[in-house]
């Protein structure tokens, strides 16, 4: 009986990754594929035209541009996010409510629009078109979702484990480095992790501030439309990033410190 279900779980789990990877393999094929016409099932011709736009020099400093903001993003909201978190965890707050309206507001309207918003104040003091202005306006987005997720972890199972560290003499450092983030790691992975990916896919606030700097998304979704064989390729390009911070998470939550 358990060897049945064990093959069970292993078949299920081989039909959910192969229904993910079935459009991605589709994507690689679209990358590569000069001529595919209907209703032909393989392309007719195959080339490099997609690869060479997708690693020509605009689309490498887009990818370049969006992993800096991503990176400098993600750790300001961690910087932020983990006191804001702490203290909204570990306080019975009368009106919680209040609280997550106020953090989720940026989240009720288009990207776009809040970064319009945000550009008048740029252009006041002297930010717009800037790196700095950039990171301002994913910050807005990336901030609530990296509290919010932080949140879980920070209670009085935490408060009691730090105790635990005081009375056997534990040092801050030490408690932080020995208790704290063995405690929160499943969660700060997975705070790090989203909010990574809301920033790397930003198109509405890229578009409104970036004052035509070069982002990946920006880069890509004109060629969805003209040109699905260069959209593939630099498809594939966005992936990269995206997969490798998700393959960071998950050894993060499963790896001791």
């Amino acid at each position: 009986m358990v060897a049945e279900r064990t093959l069970l779980s292993r078949v299920a789990a081989a039909l959910l990754a192969a229904a993910f990877a079935l459009p991605l393999a589709a994507l690689v094929v679209r990358a590569f594929a000069d001529e595919w016409r209907a209703p032909a099932v393989v392309p007719q011709q195959f080339g490099l035209r997609g690869v060479h736009e997708a690693f020509s020099s605009m689309s490498l400093e887009a990818f370049g541009n969006s992993l800096l903001v991503a990176v400098l993003t993600l750790s300001t909201a961690l910087a932020l996010g983990w006191p804001a978190a702490r203290v909204l965890g570990e306080r019975r707050l009368r009106r919680p409510g209040l609280i997550f309206g106020v953090l989720a507001l940026p989240l009720l309207v288009p990207s776009y629009a809040t970064a319009t918003g945000l550009t008048e104040w740029f252009l006041r003091f002297g930010l717009a078109d800037s790196l700095l202005a950039l990171v301002l306006a994913h910050l807005v987005l990336v901030l609530p979702y990296v509290v919010v997720v932080l949140l879980a972890g920070f209670g009085p199972a935490l408060r009691d484990l730090e105790e635990m560290g005081d009375v056997h003499g534990l040092s801050r450092p030490a408690r932080l480095w020995l208790v704290t983030l063995p405690a929160l790691r499943p969660t700060l992975a997975a705070a790090a992790l989203l909010g990574f990916l809301v920033s790397w896919s930003e198109y509405g606030s890229s578009l409104a501030v970036g004052g035509g700097r070069p982002m990946l998304p920006l880069v890509l979704l004109p060629f969805v439309g003209s040109d699905p064989q260069v959209a593939a390729a630099l498809a594939l390009l966005f992936l990269l990033p995206a997969v490798a911070a998700l393959v960071a998470a998950t050894r993060a939550v499963r790896e001791p410190l």
